[in-house]
């Protein structure tokens, strides 16, 4: 089992950018990823084969309004680019949900190989 404290994702909404005719992950979406793939790097982390579960809490950064989905892109896209599973396919089951308010909001993410059954 994989369990980790990570730093608040970018929404979806902040995740992508425009330049031209091309969609780019933006500078925050750049260093979100590096920071997740630092922090799997120094935690040893290998990637794990096959079907995965994956719980998230999310602890917001203030009480605006968030959608929880806009939150997973950048999230699973960092975590497969930093080795924690080989790609986001794998996930077969992936649960949810919001934690109080804590400042500069952070996600806590526990991974493991699914279970038959």
């Amino acid at each position: 089992m994989i369990d980790l404290e990570l730093p608040y994702p970018p929404s979806v909404n902040h995740y992508w950018r425009r330049v031209g005719a091309r969609t780019l992950i933006s500078r925050g979406g750049r260093a979100f990823r590096q920071t997740v793939c630092s922090i799997l790097a120094a935690h040893g982390i290998r990637p794990l084969d096959g079907p995965v579960e994956l719980v998230v809490d999310v602890f917001p950064p203030d009480r605006r309004r968030r959608d929880l989905d806009n939150l997973q892109k950048a999230l699973l896209d960092a975590l497969a680019h930093g080795g924690a599973y080989h790609d986001d396919s794998q996930i077969a089951r992936l649960t949810i949900q919001r934690r109080h308010v804590v400042p500069v909001g952070k996600v806590r993410v526990r991974l493991e190989a699914q279970r038959d059954g």
